[in-house]
């Protein structure tokens, strides 16, 4: 499951002589903060009802990324409802990019590296765990990073089960050319997660027994299934049905002699399927196109790599925790896919966010963070 709140950025507009760059200058820290307040009750109730599904022998794990992490903060309740969790013994936790960032996309994959041990480590500080599987933003597989994950102890990646590294096959192995890895089912997934709710829909309403019957019938090993978390309390408010879903799951399911287990436990049960595609192809949710589908988000990646490289270069900034933050910020997956021209505002966007970029380049050069 994945959780993820973004530090929104800002309408921006340079005022003149320019301003030390903070975190309010560039981020909608208003919005943000509203969002997570909003969403913190949703949490609490979610992890509740987790906790009666992992009582019926129900296992999950939880990608929650650091910009979420960083404002938990904000209500204790919500880190405490996840410790609890934790204490189950039927929870892990996967590593990310720390800000959940396109860093595997750069061809110097230091601050990759560096943000995934960053995340780990936070998760660890936190929850007392340390992940064993890894999961890219929108669930991207591009690259060579599996010997960059090896090095860190990681097991396994969660990826995008996309149509152009499987072609026709269902995702049901644990597929390896480097890294062991589990592709998503996308239609099981979004049956729960986007179709739960529509009463337009021929398989309304989902129940776990009908839903047990249908991996009951794929043949395979393992059926991996991503949801966002968010998904989860948005179905309980328009349909009913949702929560009362995952607390049967893993009973329907045992019923069939079908258990729910974690990823690095599926990768340690069955061999695994070499799949050349992995290392050939790239993939994210709803196709990368979403993420790298114009000439403005191409420009944006280019411009955050070569201000990497630069904040490397400068001491007085790279030192500076306060700009390494915000520069992880500027590279949230979510500014892509802001700039996508599927969004009305998709141009705009782009202007805006690469303004902040621009500022946030100048004040490195200038030595004014």
């Amino acid at each position: 499951m994945d959780l993820h709140l973004p530090f929104h950025m800002k309408w921006y507009w340079p005022a003149d002589g320019y301003r030390i760059p903070e975190i309010s200058t560039y981020f909608d820290q208003e919005r943000i903060f509203t969002d997570f307040q909003r969403m913190a009750v949703n949490i609490r109730r979610t992890n509740k009802v987790l906790e009666r599904s992992i009582a019926n022998g129900a296992a999950y794990t939880l990608n929650l990324s650091g910009t979420f992490l960083d404002q938990c903060p904000w209500d204790p309740e919500v880190l405490n409802s996840f410790k609890e969790l934790t204490d189950t013994g039927n929870v892990s936790f996967a590593a990310s990019t720390y800000y959940h960032s396109l860093s595997a996309l750069y061809p110097d994959l230091t601050d990759f590296k560096e943000q995934v041990w960053m995340h780990m480590k936070k998760v660890s500080e936190l929850f007392g765990v340390t992940p064993l599987a890894f999961v890219n933003p929108e669930l991207m597989i591009s690259g060579n990073t599996g010997g960059v994950l090896k090095k860190l102890g990681l097991k396994c990646m969660i990826a995008e089960g996309a149509k152009n590294l499987l072609h026709a096959d269902v995702p049901s192995r644990v597929y390896s050319d480097d890294m062991p890895t589990l592709l998503r089912h996308i239609d099981l997934s979004e049956d729960i997660s986007k179709r739960f709710c529509d009463k337009s829909w021929e398989e309304y309403p989902l129940i776990a027994d009908k839903f047990a019957s249908w991996i009951e019938r794929i043949e395979g090993d393992v059926i991996t299934l991503y949801l966002d978390y968010g998904s989860i309390a948005w179905n309980e408010s328009k349909a009913g049905g949702m929560f009362q879903f995952l607390a049967d799951l893993p009973l329907s399911l045992e019923e069939r002699g079908i258990s729910m287990i974690k990823p690095e436990d599926a990768v340690s049960r069955f061999d695994k399927v070499k799949l050349d595609t992995l290392k050939t192809e790239s993939a994210a949710r709803y196709g990368m196109e979403s993420l790298l589908g114009n000439h403005a988000q191409h420009f944006y990646l280019k411009e955050l790599e070569i201000i990497g490289q630069e904040l490397r270069e400068h001491p007085d900034a790279s030192d500076n925790p306060h700009m390494r933050h915000m520069f992880g910020y500027l590279q949230q997956s979510d500014i892509f896919l802001d700039m996508n021209t599927v969004n009305i505002t998709g141009y705009e966007r782009a202007v805006n966010n690469l303004s902040i970029l621009s500022d946030f380049r100048r004040a490195i050069l200038e030595g004014s963070a």
